[in-house]
C-alpha cells in the first residue's frame, strides 16, 4: 500500500485508519450475514457489534475473525462457528437481571457476549491456559461481570446456584439431572446432546411446575464433554424423558 506523506506520525495515523476502515467492513459483512442467518435480537446484534472479536482469536488467524468457521485456539481446541454462537445466545433470551453458567468457556468470546446481556456469568473451562487467556480479553475490553475458574464441570459453581440460564458447549450423551436442577423456576438450559462423532441435537430445557419443556433446536456438532464429574451424574441420574414435556 502506498503513502504519499512522508511524516512519520501522518503515516502512521493513515495506517491505522486504513486497518480501523478495513476491520469495519469486516464487521459489517459479519452483521449482515448473522441477519441473514436468522440472528434478530437488536441487544445482541448491539453486543456483537460493538464486540472485536479479534480479541478472542490466535493472531495467526486474525484475518479469519469475522469468517463463519471454527477456528483452532490453546490446548488442541477449536472455536464454535460464530453464527452458532449467536444463534445460541440468542435462544437464550437473555435479560439484564439474569445470573448464568457457562460449562466450556473457550476462547471467551461466546461468555463476553453472555456478559454483555446479562448481570453476572459463571464460567469454568478445563483447560486453565484458556481461562488465562480469556481473562486478559476480558480485562483488555474492560468486561468486569464475569467470574471463570479451571475446574471440571459443574461442582466448583454449585454454590451459586440457582442460575436463570445454563449453556453447556460440548456435546453430552445425556442430560445429567443434577445440572437441569440448578436451574431457576422458569428457567433455561441450552446443551448439545450426542456422542462424538455420531448425530447431535442442541436441546433446550425449560423448567416449569410439574417438570421440564424440551425442545429440539437444531442439528449440530460439537466435541464431546470429557468431564468425569458430569459422566459420573449421568451414571447416577440423567435427565428422564418421560420427565419432560415435548414442545
Amino acid at each position: 500500500m502506498f503513502f504519499r506523506n512522508a511524516n512519520p506520525f501522518t503515516f502512521l495515523m493513515e495506517l491505522l485508519g486504513t486497518d480501523m476502515h478495513v476491520r469495519a467492513n469486516r464487521n459489517i459483512r459479519f452483521l449482515m450475514e448473522l441477519r441473514r442467518a436468522g440472528i434478530h435480537d437488536v441487544p445482541l446484534l448491539s453486543a456483537i457489534e460493538r464486540l472485536p472479536r479479534e480479541h478472542f482469536v490466535p493472531a495467526s488467524f486474525i484475518d479469519q475473525a469475522y469468517e463463519n468457521i471454527a477456528l483452532p485456539i490453546a490446548c488442541g481446541q477449536t472455536t464454535s462457528q460464530p453464527v452458532l454462537v449467536a444463534e445460541m445466545v440468542q435462544y437464550l433470551q437473555l435479560e439484564k437481571r439474569h445470573k448464568v453458567l457457562e460449562i466450556g468457556t473457550g476462547t471467551g468470546y461466546q461468555t463476553a457476549l453472555l456478559a454483555k446481556l446479562s448481570r453476572r456469568v459463571y464460567t469454568i473451562d478445563k483447560y486453565r491456559e484458556l481461562i488465562q487467556l480469556a481473562e486478559l480479553s476480558w480485562r483488555e475490553l474492560s468486561i468486569p461481570n464475569i467470574t471463570a475458574i479451571a475446574g471440571d464441570g459443574l461442582a466448583d459453581w454449585q454454590g451459586q446456584a440457582p442460575f436463570d440460564r445454563i449453556i453447556v458447549c460440548a456435546a453430552l450423551p445425556e442430560i445429567p439431572h443434577v445440572l437441569a436442577e440448578q436451574l431457576t423456576d422458569g428457567g433455561l438450559l441450552l446443551a448439545p446432546v450426542g456422542r462424538e462423532g455420531q448425530p447431535q441435537e442442541l436441546i433446550a430445557w425449560r423448567r416449569v411446575a410439574g417438570g421440564w419443556i424440551e425442545e429440539i433446536v437444531r442439528p449440530v456438532r460439537f466435541v464431546g464433554c470429557v468431564s468425569p464429574l458430569l459422566t459420573a451424574m449421568l451414571d447416577n441420574e440423567p435427565l428422564q424423558q418421560e420427565e419432560a414435556l415435548r414442545a
